[in-house]
């Protein structure tokens, strides 16, 4: 297979709070990186909304984020995938 396997999630579900339904949906707010910039591991890359609270999400690895899945205004769910990140 591709070198994509080697892809780090940047999921909704690490920093969705306990205390919010499963069946709640989220607002991406802001992308503060773009897809091919060099990201480092805790670096807030974008923020989303749930509830009137806004989330910083971070990277979870340092590397080059390849592939952002929802963009600003994009809803989501505790499930989904907002980015990938290639670890290096």
């Amino acid at each position: 297979m591709s070198g994509t396997d080697d892809r780090v999630a940047v999921a909704a579900s690490d920093v969705w709070p306990e205390d919010v339904e499963d069946d709640e949906t989220a607002v991406v707010v802001n992308w503060f990186a773009r897809e091919g910039r060099r990201v480092e591991e805790g670096e807030t890359i974008c923020e989303i909304q749930i509830e009137k609270v806004s989330i910083d999400v971070p990277a979870p690895v340092t590397g080059e984020l390849v592939a952002i899945e929802r963009g600003e205004d994009a809803e989501l769910t505790r499930e989904d995938v907002l980015a990938y990140v290639a670890p290096g």
